[in-house]
């Protein structure tokens, strides 16, 4: 490809991206379907600008392989041995009902049980780059769902190994295929993963802190990008996984001192070649092979995100994830994933299976990663709101102690506000959704129940029609939302104090009549700013009279916005006024202040006649 047909390519993707994104995610559709929507557009199958659509494919999985590195950057071999359990007992679980269903269904189709098990094992992996985007998007990670749902794509990402090896013994040894044996040898692979721990342990530490010692932020960004880089070409190089060889070397680095410096480097690049990922997709739907097999298609589709989402909702009986929360979690890992790319095209290179029967395969995947938004936002719209106030499982304990003040969340934000009302003798009920953080907490001495909030039962139970108030310091601005709509629905009398993510979400909850809105950022960013007037030498009173004045001012503003919130053109005329008005009230209130200084100062001198005048 030339220069000039590169610039091309590089203008049609962001073109489409800046294009597509936005409106989806305006719509409510979410960004992976926007990214899939817009390959779709401009691929061959849409407007054509784009031909060489297998090139792209295998450039864009780049965004894989840096979104790999950085979850193995989160994960020290410390955490990541605490997580065996549920990585094994979820993660494994699933993997292996979904590839035994899909496996016996495969035979029922009349394929061999080499080829069926081949097919079960590509299509049991789910798409670590949807899922992760998807849950990150509505702030799921820390939740049931989010910690369940990760242990079970980190199994999957770390079970490619085997799977890999495990597919040269499948191949049909019938047929003669000289490189069915170019398999990758097993000993081959731990060797060079252990190579890989070596280096990356004793070497790499000592040739980062060379570089940093350079100071040239730009040549640490170029080092992190070869390491990322170099280490995915020599996994490729032996046949195993690009990805699955920066999720090692993430792992290897995660108990580095430059772990974060990695991790900042590299999330920039990740996000913008994750969303090429996404487009590639969309670019890569065979609607060829679509049209003249339509019915076979769709059925296998459907088949495929019906079995794995039957087979997740079982996992999350037994991992205790919220009623209202299972058909999500169902949904957001029902596809197909990525590797399934990777391992259905090395099934052909080993001849473990027909090639035509794995482009058929590689369709199904791309439709199933189409699907997922899609079964996502019809669980929102129609499944979800069904079981927000109907019975969940139960609460660990009956909760009715007729306190005044409820407490929703115990994370960081609400302990502050639970030791503040302890400390003044007020003892509010306190309830959090993480089995985890109630376990932790308790061992501190806080009194903790489990529960939802967005269950009317479990409100009813905490005493919600007796208590005078109640605080929403949770995380997640729809879950807030929606604590909000319900409480003034089916507990009108009661007050709701509510933690806002920022200044948007603080006005839509005034704008839907919360009374009390904090937003979570803004207290603590003004303690940095009166830190910084006090290292530069301001005087403490000043600063405090000025730090009251900018909060009265700005809560004053943030109502003002609240009627106009939807009218940019109105919001930035509001700011601005209220940026003029704030100066003139300091210069006033600081003009008050210093006439005030020297009145005080010549009555002093009133009543000691002998004192020098004060300057």
């Amino acid at each position: 490809m030339d220069s000039h047909g590169f610039l091309f390519n590089l203008i049609v993707y962001l073109s489409a991206a800046v294009i597509a994104v936005p409106l989806f995610a305006r719509l409510g559709l979410g960004s992976v379907l926007g990214y899939v929507v817009a390959g779709v557009c401009i691929g061959p199958w849409g407007l054509g600008l784009i031909g060489n659509v297998q090139d792209i494919l295998h450039f864009s999985e780049i965004g894989v392989v840096l979104l790999l590195f950085l979850i193995g950057l989160e994960l020290e071999p410390r955490k990541l041995w605490g997580m065996r359990r549920p990585i094994l007992g979820a993660g494994g679980l699933q993997v292996v009902l979904t590839a035994a269903i899909i496996a016996l269904l495969a035979r029922q189709w009349g394929l061999e049980w080499n080829t069926a098990l081949v097919i079960g094992l590509g299509l049991s992996l789910s798409s670590t780059a949807i899922a992760l985007q998807m849950m990150n998007e509505r702030w799921l990670m820390r939740t049931p769902l989010g910690h369940t749902g990760f242990s079970i794509l980190l199994f999957q990402d770390i079970s490619v190994i085997p799977i890999i090896a495990l597919i040269p013994l499948l191949a049909d040894r019938a047929v003669d295929a000289p490189h069915a044996g170019g398999g990758v040898s097993a000993p081959v692979v731990i060797a060079v993963i252990i190579g890989i721990f070596v280096v990356g342990k004793y070497a790499l530490r000592h040739i980062f802190r060379i570089v940093a010692a350079t100071h040239v932020p730009e040549i640490f960004t170029a080092l992190s990008l070869l390491l990322v880089g170099g280490v995915a070409a020599i996994m490729s190089s032996i046949g195993v996984s690009m990805a699955l060889g920066a999720f090692v070397a993430g792992v290897i680095l995660a108990d580095s001192e430059y772990r974060h410096a990695l991790e900042s480097d590299i999330q920039p690049f990740k996000g913008l070649l994750l969303g090429l990922f996404f487009i590639s997709v969309g670019m890569s739907i065979d609607f060829g092979l679509l049209i003249e097999q339509p019915l076979l298609i769709l059925t296998l589709t459907i088949c495929l995100v019906l079995v794995k989402a039957l087979v997740l909702y079982g996992i999350s009986l037994m991992m205790k994830i919220p009623v209202r929360q299972r058909g999500l979690f169902s949904f957001l890992l029902s596809q197909s994933g990525e590797f399934g790319f990777v391992l259905f095209g090395f099934a052909v290179t080993a001849n473990a299976i027909n090639p035509v029967l794995a482009d058929q395969m590689i369709l199904v995947i791309a439709m199933s990663m189409v699907l997922t938004p899609i079964l996502v936002i019809l669980n929102d719209r129609f499944i979800e709101p069904r079981y927000r106030t109907s019975v969940d499982e139960p609460v660990n304990e009956m909760i009715d102690e007729g306190n005044d003040v409820i407490l929703v969340g115990f994370g960081r934000f609400g302990q502050v506000i639970g030791r503040m009302l302890h400390v003044n003798d007020i003892h509010p009920t306190i309830i959090d959704n993480d089995p985890d953080q109630i376990e932790r907490v308790r061992r501190f001495g806080y009194k903790t129940y489990y529960g939802d909030v967005l269950r009317q039962d479990v409100l009813h139970s905490v005493g919600a029609n007796q208590a005078r108030l109640i605080i929403l310091s949770g995380n997640g601005k729809e879950s807030i939302n929606q604590a909000v709509e319900m409480i003034q629905k089916d507990f009108p009398n009661l007050k709701i104090i509510a933690r806002a993510y920022d200044r948007g979400h603080a006005m839509h909850l005034i704008d839907n009549g919360v009374e009390s809105v904090t937003r979570e950022s803004f207290f603590s960013a003004l303690e940095m700013g009166k830190a910084t007037l006090e290292m530069l030498g301001f005087d403490q009173h000043k600063i405090d009279r000025l730090s009251k004045t900018y909060t009265q001012h700005d809560i004053a503003t943030l109502r003002q916005q609240v009627d106009n919130r939807h009218d940019e053109k109105a919001l930035i005329n509001i700011a601005n006024s209220a940026r003029e008005q704030l100066e003139q009230t300091l210069e006033a209130d600081q003009a008050e202040a210093d006439q005030a200084e020297a009145d005080q100062a010549e009555a002093d001198n009133l009543e000691d006649p002998d004192r020098p005048l004060s300057t």
